[in-house]
């Protein structure tokens, strides 16, 4: 059976119900109101997170005005960049109702292996582009893993986080990667600024738009969305769950290598634990953007505005002089505060449909 193109919807609607099903209304107005419905939640998902984002700026600002200035904010932004781009393509695996737990991982391997080949002599531009396709590399061994061993991606990853992390640090004897060449454009362009901005936060923007792009207008996007929200019906329109979770796991990966490569640039040197915890952070700031655990649905705007939420928090710590040793309290604090207040919404949306549908 061949693949459904661009344009058409999943077979079952975000709520699980057949469109029409249990109601005298017509299946295409039904089908309509499911996609509609499913879209003016992910807007309002979205809406919220800006909304509390910008709130929880102005907060720390009325307290300490100089979290305001223009310089602090880019550093806040800047800091959300490389947990932003992880979680943009988080979003799209948590969608299909998985999780990979190695990207921190897979993010400082990338770091250590571009930063010992530009120590070997390599030119930087060559050694970054080396750096993604590796990750990319491990994304494919994470879902070689999954689809052959036949073994759930939480573990698989979990596993695979142990290895890519021991690697970097036995090839890096677990001390820093130092000596690059800091003069090259590699460094200068990639980690300055350009237009008011960091080049780093340009990359994201346009990781953003084309995520979208891919997420909302094509096949493939079409086909993660309906994995997550019934991976029955999607098999049976003839969609392959198997090439689909791979593409996604490679695609995770690739992104991990790239916000490596932006660290790389930015940090000249590479440290075999950086990314620890990136994980964590980048599944965090995709269901506190709106992306659902349940999945069938995704917002790559969302999980990059929750990535720069995460990063407010941490930014604000520092101002109300808090410890250090209390940013993973307060993050988690943060962290269990969304969902749970999504929880609630979801719970008052869904009595809502119930209620229309019936």
């Amino acid at each position: 059976m061949e693949e459904k193109t661009a344009g058409q919807e999943p077979p079952i609607a975000h709520g699980g119900t057949p469109p029409g099903a249990g109601s005298g209304a017509p299946a295409g107005d039904r089908g309509a109101q499911a996609r509609d419905f499913g879209r003016r939640a992910l807007a309002v998902e979205s809406n919220s997170v800006l909304v509390a984002t910008i709130a929880l700026i102005l907060f720390i600002g009325i307290a300490h005005p100089d979290f305001l200035t223009w310089s602090q904010l880019k550093e806040v932004v800047q800091n959300a960049v490389y947990v932003g781009i992880i979680a943009a393509g988080m979003a799209f695996l948590i969608s299909m109702r998985e999780i990979d737990l190695s990207v921190g991982s897979i993010f400082g391997l990338s770091i250590v292996c571009s930063a010992l080949l530009m120590q070997h002599g390599w030119n930087p531009w060559l050694a970054g582009l080396a750096g993604v396709v590796l990750a990319g590399g491990m994304g494919l061994v994470n879902a070689t893993a999954v689809q052959f061993i036949a073994i759930p991606a939480i573990v698989a990853t979990l596993a695979t986080m142990s290895i890519f992390r021991g690697l970097a640090q036995a090839l890096s004897n677990g001390q820093q990667v130092t000596g690059l060449p800091a003069n090259n454009s590699f460094f200068t362009f990639l980690g300055g600024d350009k237009l008011g901005l960091p080049v780093s936060v340009w990359v994201l923007i346009l990781v953003v738009v084309v995520l979208t792009a891919v997420l909302r207008l094509t096949p493939y996007g079409y086909r993660v969305r309906a994995i997550g929200s019934n991976p029955e019906a999607a098999t049976f329109s003839g969609i392959s769950i198997p090439r689909t979770r791979v593409q996604t796991l490679v695609l995770v990966g690739v992104l991990s290598g790239l916000a490596g490569m932006l660290g790389l640039a930015f940090f000249i040197s590479g440290d075999p634990n950086i990314g620890t915890g990136f994980e964590l952070q980048a599944i965090a700031a995709a269901v506190i953007g709106g992306t659902p655990l349940r999945g069938g649905s995704a917002t790559v705007v969302g999980a990059v505005l929750g990535a720069i939420l995460l990063s407010a928090v941490n930014s604000g710590l520092a101002y109300f002089n808090v410890p250090v040793n209390w940013s993973n309290f307060a993050t988690g604090a943060v962290i269990l505060t969304a969902v749970a207040l999504d929880s609630l919404i979801r719970g008052r949306r869904r009595y809502r449909r119930q209620a229309l549908d019936g």
